[in-house]
């Protein structure tokens, strides 16, 4: 397999500049994430044209100038499952990828399995097998192999294929545009990720108190800082659970956090003093500028009518050739019964009456609410079976 090497910044200059003007390009990483902050770039393969390219960013160290040509306007860019490699474009050109065309994402509004692996729909698409001998390699570690090299380039050689064929599909169903609107919020989802405080996804606060969510966040803002100044894993700093039994126990006394059960394993014997003091942050903070609880999940509205209305987004998505876990969920589907019959002030417009799933999704459940929509069994034989059709305004 012929391929370009690219190991210099040089030569990174100078392969995108000989690949601007491709309208396609597609391309996949490698990466290592089980001991690092964020995780670890270890190649980057490109085809771009008829050609080839593995950049190694381990020799390169600024790959700057690739991420800069993707999140440039002017082209397609092909990738899968690109949720990580939106975030390597953000980090290092502060942009989302302009021209994004997700092949996973893309095979879920067509009718096809979601989530699906690159494997798998290389097999559905091309009818082509990919080799998995290095699904467990260690991609930092240098020099490569041929084999590891030649296993890579196989997750680039078919996306034009691939693109080719879910684009067409895509196109003649209308769903063009609604892939184009899903991508984007992938995109913002992914960067706002990027740049706000995660610390209400620490397992377990969410039935703390205020003073107690304060707490968490400056645990979690004193781990951050750690974890990013040691190139560890947060969570290896300070499991969630301890985080939640610090915040319960609202002690700055380094003894009394000391004495929690699990602390003295965690090699913080040095640390005692300063979580003391993140600890101690919360609860001088004034209570006017305490979090406020996440609002929980008001009483549902008809549990049945939920639970039957959670069923048939399955077969909604059926009848519209959508993978059902694209559309939504069963809390999508309280969400939108508490706004459509028990609407409070400020309530959020629910996802499912936004964009192409208010097109789809909001209009039918609105219509079944009304009356305007009845549900039969259109064939036994089907996995999904239900199909829902207009009542006859004299029936």
């Amino acid at each position: 397999m012929k391929y370009d090497s690219i190991n210099t910044p040089k030569d990174l200059q100078k392969f995108c500049e000989d690949i601007a003007d491709e309208p396609r390009i597609g391309f996949d990483t490698e990466f290592v994430s089980e001991d690092t902050y964020r995780p670890l770039l270890c190649l980057i393969q490109v085809v771009a044209g008829d050609r080839l390219a593995i950049i190694d960013p381990v020799a390169v160290e600024d790959t700057s100038a690739f991420w800069e040509l993707l999140s440039t306007p002017g082209r397609t860019v092909i990738a899968h499952a690109a949720r990580e490699e939106i975030r390597f474009c953000f980090r290092n050109s502060g942009k989302p990828i302009a021209g994004l065309f997700d092949t996973q994402l893309a095979a879920g509004f067509v009718g096809m399995e979601y989530p699906a692996s690159l494997g798998t729909l290389v097999q559905k698409l091309v009818n082509k097998t990919l080799p998995k001998g290095e699904t467990r390699t260690n991609w930092f570690r240098r020099p490569l192999t041929q084999d590891q090299i030649t296993y890579a380039l196989h997750d680039v050689t078919d996306l034009f294929t691939m693109h080719d064929q879910l684009a067409a599909k895509a196109a003649k169903l209308e769903r063009t545009r609604w892939i184009e609107e899903e991508t984007q919020v992938l995109q913002e989802k992914v960067m706002t990720a990027e740049t706000c405080e995660n610390w209400r996804r620490v397992s377990g606060a969410s039935g703390l108190k205020p003073r107690q969510l304060e707490t968490v966040r400056h645990l979690w803002l004193w781990r951050e800082g750690v974890a990013k100044s040691l190139d560890r894993l947060p969570r290896r700093v300070l499991r969630d659970d301890l985080v939640i039994e610090l915040a319960k126990k609202a002690s700055a006394d380094p003894h009394k956090i000391r004495g929690i059960r699990g602390m003295e394993r965690r090699n913080l014997h040095d640390q005692y003093d300063a979580i003391g003091q993140a600890i101690q942050t919360a609860l001088d903070t004034p209570d006017d500028d305490l979090p406020k609880r996440p609002r929980g999940s008001r009483r549902v509205v008809s549990p049945m009518l939920s639970q039957f209305l959670s069923t048939s987004i399955a077969c909604i998505s059926r009848q519209h050739k959508l993978a059902p876990p694209i559309v939504g969920n069963a809390d999508d589907v309280r969400e939108l019964l508490g706004y459509e019959l028990d609407r409070r002030e400020n309530d959020p417009v629910p996802s499912l009456l936004k964009g192409w799933r208010g097109e789809i999704v909001g209009k039918t459940f609105r219509k079944i609410l009304s009356g305007e929509l009845a549900i039969r069994v259109a064939d036994v034989t089907e996995s999904q079976p239900l199909e829902f059709f207009d009542v006859d305004a004299k029936g």
